[in-house]
């Protein structure tokens, strides 16, 4: 098992002495504070002119899991985190996706503050497939306070990304407050385990003027396998009649990680804060397996019954925010920072080879490794005006600058080499990054931006937004946004936003290249395809274009509703055009793409593919959220539902270029089964309901989650699937002692599996789920949890 030197820096958090514990029940979710999409110092949530939940702290704890990113999943009905397999690097690092939309265009903040995206591009049959956005999993969920989840564009208020939404992670801050806890569970099929250690402290500076909050947590999670037997066909290149030849599920995850979160008052007008994060994660996941009698891909002598290749992603993730912040005179609050920001993620292929190179070939290769940075300095200010309305107006204006690199560094000789032309070169499972196609490229951008919000009367408010942003490598880029909120009493709101916004195509989808073996459904044979940036000759050839911003124009309207005491429904209907989306294309292969290749010395490929902005689409739906309390039995009955309809459609798919008609290749750039993930590979509908009992020493709470269908769409229309609807089950009980909590759950509790492929789309029976399940398919999960408070 891995070190980390993570777990000191733990141990060192968890040492502080214990002090009084406290309640840490949630408040009513509409009557807070928020942060997140607004510059008012004291707007609440159901005040907000755009709707926003918010998630608390204690309630990401009870989703049961010990990742922010599938935490989030079960409390949001518009969030979507699946669990896919067998798809290289996005096996390690899954992305998330909000209201149907790709998961790159998704902001994320912390502390309010631009988070960086990792240096993964995930390039397999997944949800996001192209995409590059946040890992989520690297912030720990001990560091969360709270998540503020902003659904509505906010280009205007933030940059680029911001087209679906904001999620805005605020760390905890408070001192004097603290706990640890240690949990472990295990799924009902036997494998699966999963143990964690995590703690947070927080202590004063100087008295009452400053604070330090110290988060941290230690993981380790064992692999699952829901692979079945071969049942085809038996052939040389396919694994023997009833052999388990794959693994297919969960990786094996070994991770640390840590944050701080500090302020200091300077004087009464000049603060100094700083936070940041470091996540350091070794996770393990399997590529195909390569048969023995396989002529291109096995080498007898080194593996007589054949071998299945692993693949190890080491992901180093670090993350600092400093600045200071206070006022001019008695109008202006100024806040200057600079961010930075870091994902380094290496690759190494284990129990492989490199046929090219024969029976000389090592079994284990490092095969490169891609890395982002992020840097931002911002120069903020906002004051009131009072310019003769109900109450001041709000006025913020800022600028901005940052600078993003991205680097894809080459491995060794033999993960990539091909001495024989007439075999496959680099390593099987994960081929390594040859030098011609590595590279350090960097960009800068500049931004100006300014909004003003007011309360125009007792009833109405609005706000305006703009901003101007400059790119030294496509340009530059202005958004705008209008949005309104009407009290008709106070039971009864109405809101709407109109909003356009953009997002920059990441430095990784211009200049990414790499090679990845993939099964196309209804073929049994596996194929090498090499993605190609859009500049380069090879894509060109294949019709490709320079990459453009995506822009967007989206609209909502929501109402917001008290009808009863403690009890509060939100409603709000969305439509989000967006223009020019970046998409990977189709895996373009055949004969003529072949000897298109080879023309251009490109050998053992078998097709190719490359990003473009050749589609638009549209996409609409509705959200809608309730929460209900009451006191009942001793205790209080928190009782939430959640509810959301999406429903994305490809509007436009630019014709075929020129260049593949020329060259007789008559492929589709946007085949059916992309579009088919786009529109059908997410649930159009989820349900989420879910009740907590709290008593003076008992908690006990209960979940049920409704995933809609969804469907592949594989080249062979014929094999065309749906997946049906699936209710899950969670529940937790937990005994509260003094300040010990002690937490028995299981999540999945009826083992719910999603339904099986059909066995045109199981790879001859050996994959018997899809990737595009929304909730994975590993089954019931049962854990405990021992937790201590101060």
């Amino acid at each position: 098992m891995p070190r980390h030197p993570l777990g000191l820096a733990l141990l060192a958090i968890l040492a502080p002495a214990v002090v009084h514990a406290q309640d840490a029940r949630p408040a009513t979710s509409l009557d807070n504070v928020i942060v997140t999409g607004t510059r008012v110092s004291d707007r609440t949530v159901a005040e907000s002119q755009s709707p926003i939940d918010i998630i608390t702290s204690e309630a990401l704890q009870a989703t049961g899991t010990t990742e922010l990113a599938t935490a989030l999943a079960r409390a949001l009905p518009s969030l979507n985190f699946p669990r896919p397999a067998l798809t290289d690097g996005t096996s390690a690092i899954r992305p998330a996706q909000l209201r149907g939309l790709a998961p790159d265009q998704v902001l994320v903040l912390v502390n309010g503050k631009r988070r960086h995206t990792s240096s993964l591009l995930n390039l397999n049959g997944t949800i996001g497939r192209g995409s590059a956005p946040v890992d989520l999993n690297t912030i720990p969920l001990s560091a969360i306070e709270r998540v503020e989840v902003l659904r509505d564009g906010a280009s205007a208020q933030y940059g680029s990304d911001a087209i679906a939404g904001v999620v805005n992670v605020v760390l905890k801050g408070a001192p004097g407050t603290g706990g640890v806890s240690m949990r472990h569970g295990q799924y009902a099929a036997g494998d699966g385990a999963q143990t964690q250690l995590a703690g947070d402290t927080g202590l004063s500076l100087g008295g009452d003027r400053g604070f330090l909050h110290l988060s941290g947590q230690i993981d380790r999670q064992d692999r699952t396998n829901r692979a079945r037997p071969f049942a085809g066909t038996p052939a040389a290149t396919q694994p023997e009649l009833g052999q388990k030849a794959f693994v297919i599920g969960d990786p094996e995850v070994d991770a640390a990680a840590a944050s701080f979160n500090a302020g200091f008052d300077i004087s009464d007008t000049l603060s100094l804060y700083a936070f940041g994060t470091i996540s350091n994660r070794d996770i393990t996941s399997f590529a195909f397996f390569r048969a023995p009698g396989n002529p291109s891909q096995n080498v007898p002598s080194i593996y007589p019954d054949g071998y299945l290749p692993e693949i190890n992603n080491v992901s180093r993730d670090r993350a600092i925010v400093a600045g200071l912040k206070g006022r001019f005179g008695e109008a202006w609050d100024w806040d200057l920072s600079f961010n930075h920001g870091y994902n380094n993620l290496e690759f190494f292929t284990r129990n492989t080879l490199n046929a090219s190179i024969g029976a000389d070939s090592p079994t284990s290769f490092y095969d490169g490794a891609l890395e982002t940075t992020q840097n931002i300095a911002n120069f903020d200010l906002n004051r009131q005006l009072d310019i003769g309305l109900a109450y001041p107006a709000t006025l913020a204006l800022g600028v901005e600058f940052r600078n993003e690199k991205w680097n894809q560094s080459p491995g060794e000789w033999g993960s990539y080499a091909q001495p024989d032309l007439s075999r496959p070169g680099g390593a099987q499972g994960f081929g390594g990054f040859a030098p011609e196609v590595s590279g350090a490229y960097s960009r800068d951008s500049h931004a100006v931006y300014a909004g003003l919000e007011a309360d125009i009367t007792e009833k109405f408010s609005a706000g305006i937004a703009g901003r101007y942003e400059d790119y030294d490598d496509f340009g530059s880029q202005a958004s705008g946004k209008l949005s309104a909120r009407y009290a008709f009493t106070d039971a009864v709101a109405l809101r709407g936003t109109v909003s356009s916004g953009f997002r920059a195509p990441s430095l990784a989808q211009q200049y990414f290249q790499t090679i990845s073996t993939i099964y196309l459904a209804g073929i049994p044979e596996p194929f090498e395809i090499r993605t190609f940036p859009a500049s380069s000759a090879v894509a060109q050839a294949f019709g490709a274009e320079p990459l453009q911003p995506e822009e967007s124009l989206s609209y909502s309207l929501g109402l917001v509703l008290q009808p009863a005491e403690r009890l509060y429904v939100t409603i709000d209907a969305y439509h989000i055009e967006v223009d020019d989306r970046i998409a990977l294309s189709s895996n373009l292969t055949g004969d003529a793409v072949r000897a298109l290749l080879e023309s251009r010395g490109i050998f053992g490929v078998n097709g190719g593919r490359y990003f473009t902005n050749a589609i638009d689409t549209r996409t609409q739906g509705i959200d809608v959220v309730a929460n209900y309390g009451l006191d009942i039995g001793g205790g209080t009955l928190d009782l939430t539902a959640g509810w959301n309809w999406t429903d994305t459609e490809i509007t436009r798919i630019a014709p075929n270029p020129e260049e593949l008609e020329q060259a007789g290749l008559n492929l589709e750039r946007i085949d059916r089964t992309e579009i088919g993930r786009i529109e059908d590979g997410f649930p159009n509908t989820k349900l989420l309901l879910s009740g907590t009992w709290s008593l003076d020493a008992w908690d006990f709470s209960l979940a049920a989650t409704r995933y809609g269908s969804v469907t592949t769409r594989p080249a062979n229309a014929a094999n065309d699937q749906t997946y049906g609807a699936k209710w899950l089950l969670d529940a937790s009980a937990a005994y509260k002692l003094d300040n010990w909590t002690f937490t028995l759950g299981a999540d999945n509790l009826l083992n719910e599996y999603p339904d099986e492929n059909s066995f045109a789309n199981s790879t001859n029976g050996q994959f018997p789920y899809s990737n595009l399940s929304p909730f994975g398919f590993n089954g019931a999960f049962v854990y405990g949890k021992v937790a201590y408070r101060w």
